[in-house]
């Protein structure tokens, strides 16, 4: 799923060739643990977002294997050096399969 309406980020759409610049990205999700019950009585079973990445230009920026401790709406920060124009692409892997990905170009001067 390309550019998911679930995925919220900040990325400059322009950088300095040498910048530092900051990502920002959130993603919705409930990151169900598995240990809550429903209504019913029943347990929710567990969904969480197990893993996420950053790349750019196809070279990995960073990489991050989540556990249930982490809460639900995930938010991650983390910097990058502006060293050439193109994509960055930002991708989530949920539990069940599901993929949720989001992609931007930046321009590099």
């Amino acid at each position: 799923m390309a550019n998911s309406d679930r995925v919220k980020v900040r990325i400059p759409a322009k950088a300095k060739k040498g910048e530092i610049i900051e990502i920002k990205t959130q993603l919705s999700h409930d990151m169900e643990t598995g240990q809550r019950k429903d209504a019913a009585g029943k347990p929710i079973p567990r969904r969480i977002v197990n893993r996420f990445t950053c790349t750019w230009n196809g070279e990995p920026v960073v990489s991050a294997d989540w556990y249930q401790a982490v809460s639900s709406n995930p938010f991650s920060s983390f910097f990058a050096v502006a060293t050439a124009s193109g994509k960055i692409k930002l991708s989530w892997w949920d539990e069940t399969g599901e993929v949720f990905e989001y992609t931007h170009d930046i321009v590099v001067e």
